[in-house]
């Protein structure tokens, strides 16, 4: 049997951990690469989960949408119709056939896809890297001049060998700053393949990676990192890119994206909370709709999921329910109101005498504490393996009083 509890300690956050000497913020791909995860959405759903994102804080900069179809390009006008919220940014591959598509849906930026994997470049695109190369300078060169911003997406980016990387940073750079145009490079760990840690070199260290670009001359402002999840360790990635000098962590709802998925928007948000202290940039108590919404259209949220998931702030752990009751931060990490949500316990066989005391008092019983008789005898009947309800109707008590 679930309950909740009533918390009544004012809301607390994580302690700030941590400083960094520059912006940090979030980018929105929920209606690009969430689609490609999971489905593609119609107009008026990609409208209403926009709407939605666009309550979480002006920590979230932007947000990308593909230009291929008609229906893209109409969220896509939808959005930029709008009178505030993330500002919508196109996503191309950087071939002059798409750069036409951007120009044609007058966007003022867009993301530029560039593969610089070896297997993308020879087996995908089947030319040599300095064709790729040229060809992907060509068609920067045709945004700038349309005076479109551009964000450098380098595709597969922790297999590339780091002197290619350096080399087409540099060269797009150039055409950018020639051209008076807002550019930045992404880093696209298309197979998660990234490593948070300091130390892992290039191109599979993230730290490694974003300080390289630092080394290049671009600011925090110029560097965005997007990861996926294949082998978990993609918030870290995020942390990592973060802390070592990228303003823009690319992420979607709920983490939802190709394979494994993304980086989960509102785990970043609440990390971003706890590196700043600043829970007053965010509104997290919307994620409860945002779940709602995504489910009415279909997603199924994981139980255990962090934050949004059923199980996120639920325990039927003894030990951890005589916790909560004695100071509920001793087993929760933030205060579960921050992000619209409530603790609860399972009471069960597992749950303790506090779990049952609570248990009868959520009910209207009058108990005195864990140690009260009519506590011990209702625990003792769970443990010889009565469920809940069997044991309250022993004990006469049946339903609430």
């Amino acid at each position: 049997m679930r309950i909740e509890l009533d918390l009544e300690a004012p809301p607390w956050v994580p302690d700030a951990w941590v400083s960094v000497e520059w912006r940090l913020m979030v980018t929105d791909t929920t209606l690009r690469d969430g689609m490609q995860g999971w489905r593609s959405l119609r107009v008026e759903e990609g409208l209403r989960l926009y709407n939605l994102i666009s309550r979480l804080g002006n920590v979230v900069e932007s947000t990308e949408l593909f230009l291929y179809t008609e229906e893209q390009r109409r969220l896509y006008r939808g959005i930029q119709d709008q009178d505030s919220g993330p500002r919508p940014v196109g996503w191309i591959r950087a071939t002059l056939a798409d750069v036409r598509l951007a120009v044609e849906a007058g966007v003022e930026e867009t993301v530029a896809l560039a593969s610089v994997g070896p297997l993308h470049v020879s087996r995908k695109l089947g030319v040599p890297w300095s064709r790729a190369r040229e060809k992907y300078l060509e068609a920067i060169r045709l945004l700038a001049r349309s005076g479109i911003g551009v964000r450098l997406a380098l595709e597969d980016v922790t297999r590339a060998p780091w002197t290619v990387v350096e080399d087409l940073v540099i060269r797009a750079l150039r055409i950018a700053e020639a051209e008076g145009i807002p550019f930045r490079v992404k880093l696209s760990d298309t197979l998660g393949l990234g490593l948070p840690f300091p130390g892992v070199p290039l191109p599979r260290g993230v730290p490694a990676m974003v300080e390289s670009l630092r080394g290049l001359g671009l600011e925090p402002g110029q560097i965005e990192f997007h990861g996926h999840n294949d082998l978990g360790l993609v918030v870290a990635n995020h942390l990592a890119a973060w802390l070592y000098g990228a303003t823009y962590s690319n992420c979607t709802l709920l983490g939802i994206g190709e394979r494994a998925g993304n980086c989960p928007l509102e785990v970043m948000l609440l990390h971003y909370v706890s590196i700043t202290g600043r829970l007053e940039d965010v509104n997290l108590e919307v994620l409860p709709r945002i779940v709602e919404e995504l489910e009415e259209m279909g997603y199924r949220v994981p139980e255990h999921q962090p934050v949004v998931g059923g199980n996120a702030f639920n325990t039927r752990a003894g030990i951890h329910i005589d916790g909560l009751l004695k100071d509920p931060r001793i087993y929760l990490p933030y205060h579960p109101g921050i992000v619209g949500r409530r603790a609860t316990i399972e009471v069960d066989s597992l749950s303790g005498r506090s779990g049952v005391y609570l248990l009868l008092r959520s009910l209207g019983y009058r108990v005195e504490g864990k140690r009260d008789p009519r506590v011990e005898r209702v625990y003792r009947l769970l443990r010889q393996g009565a469920s809940v309800e069997e044991a309250l109707r022993m004990e006469g008590w049946p339903g609430s009083a």
